[in-house]
């Protein structure tokens, strides 16, 4: 097994390669917080991996420095890496048992390795997506980066269509199905004005916004039985669709490394912060965590609060209390958290315990 040691910084991380058994370092490498970064080390893992023969036994080890470390962690998981997250306690008896005195970021790499060693990878909280999950990751990031190209395409056709002086009005979303984008192509196809440079690019843009709707439908469509077969108790949550379903499996990364529902909420970022002072008790919001998981607990908490009776009545209870309604949703989020966390943990233990088919 290879122990990569991750030491995280604001504007560098540094990774320290140590070898089990031996706790040998044998190389490290710094690079900048970046995408480029993080895919410059995974290269140079890679590299090592290979050259020690043990590309499928290699662990990130990061030491949890919470929000500084997550932007790593989700891009490792996004690649399928394994990932755990080393307590900065931990590091302290490290540090002082090293064969090297003083401290840099390549001794607090080193350490991180050679703590999760210590305590044992497998006994350390664990990031991963199985397969399954990992896939479903994959199709959301492509759905959703499809639709921010569409989009982007939609709001120029508008601009052009505007300056051609379209006369047919085109509803707000109507972009997005195909009879209004037939009859823009009817139109933009007139004899007379067909070789103008400007009605050629509407042209082309319609046609790459009908192909990208198309592709869009059929992620959709994949991603629904995709999670219908993996995680169907998430679609029984009023509220959670296929697409906010597959943003939490992809973002939880597996929900038996979370003890408490409070550690998830506090990863999700919707745990309310303490502030208080004396005889001052006060909780600020909390900006940080996983925001795309905040994202799909918002989602479920805004669907719930238009159309699921007990959640209408908890915001409207809040409300009566003096929060805002952005407040009282952020209390129903909250809630969420635990009831998302359970649900995923009841299937899990239901698919442990199910026979085995023969």
């Amino acid at each position: 097994m290879i122990v990569i040691g991750t030491d995280p910084h604001k504007q560098s991380f540094t990774f320290a390669l140590v070898v089990a058994g031996t706790g040998e370092l044998r190389s490290s490498e710094t690079v900048p917080a970046t995408t480029d970064g993080f895919l410059r080390a995974r290269a140079w893992a890679d590299r090592h991996a290979d050259a020690l023969e043990g590309r499928d036994e290699v662990v990130w080890a990061i030491e949890d420095c919470r929000h500084v470390s997550g932007r790593l962690e989700r891009f490792l998981l996004a690649c399928g890496a394994r990932v755990v997250r080393v307590p900065p306690r931990l590091m302290a008896g490290a540090r002082r048992g090293g064969r090297q005195r003083g401290k840099s970021d390549e001794i607090d790499a080193v350490a991180v390795a050679r703590a999760a060693l210590r305590e044992g990878v497998d006994t350390l909280p664990s990031a991963s997506l199985d397969p399954d999950a990992l896939d479903l990751r994959l199709l959301l990031d492509h759905h959703d980066d499809l639709v921010r190209g569409r989009t982007g395409d939609q709001s120029r056709l508008r601009w052009h269509l505007h300056e051609l002086e379209c006369p047919i009005e085109v509803p707000t979303g109507g972009l997005d199905r195909k009879v209004w984008l037939s009859k823009l192509q009817r139109w933009l196809s007139r004899p007379e004005r067909r070789d103008e440079v400007r009605v050629r690019v509407a042209r082309t843009l319609v046609a790459r916004i009908a192909g990208d709707t198309r592709q869009v439908a059929a992620l959709i469509r994949e991603i629904h039985e995709r999670v219908d077969d993996y995680r169907p108790e998430l679609l029984g949550i009023v509220g959670c669709g296929p697409l906010t379903a597959a943003k939490i499996v992809g973002e939880t990364a597996g929900a038996e490394r979370f003890g408490t529902d409070a550690q998830f909420a506090r990863m999700a970022g919707v745990a309310p912060i303490p502030v208080s002072s004396g005889r001052t008790d006060r909780f600020r919001l909390d900006r940080g965590g996983n925001r795309q998981l905040n994202l799909a607990l918002h989602r479920i908490a805004v669907n719930q609060g238009r159309r699921h009776p007990p959640a209408q009545e908890f915001l409207a209870r809040k409300q009566a209390e003096g929060k805002s309604r952005m407040e009282a949703l952020r209390c129903l989020k909250r809630h969420l958290a635990r009831t998302v966390l359970n649900t995923l943990k009841t299937q899990d233990r239901t698919l442990d315990t199910a026979p085995a088919l023969t």
